[in-house]
């Protein structure tokens, strides 16, 4: 395993995405972040392991289409991101929604 800078790895992580599947995959202890273009699998593992302290099993990422958004007769495109999908150890979780 390679050692990564642990100052630089906190920016590869952006923001963790909410949305109805990504809450399905919480029972199945994944978890869903939107992460950095130029970042790989490996370095996605250890930054999620040094923030959240955790065990990472396995990682997919996915780099969905661009989708075409129109306003008035301007056309334009939503921007380019990549999504990560990380599978923890059974018993490892992080705290999305801390209790108010």
């Amino acid at each position: 395993m390679t050692d990564y800078d642990p100052r630089n790895l906190a920016d590869l992580i952006l923001k963790p995405i909410v949305t109805e599947k990504a809450t399905l995959l919480l029972e199945d202890n994944k978890y869903v972040f939107e992460v950095a273009l130029k970042s790989n699998k490996s370095q996605i593992k250890a930054a999620i392991e040094s923030l959240f302290k955790v065990s990472v099993l396995k990682v997919n990422t996915a780099r969905p289409p661009r989708k075409k958004k129109r306003v008035g007769k301007f056309v334009g495109y939503k921007p380019l991101y990549k999504r990560a999908t990380v599978t923890l150890q059974e018993g490892d979780s992080i705290v999305l929604f801390p209790d108010v």
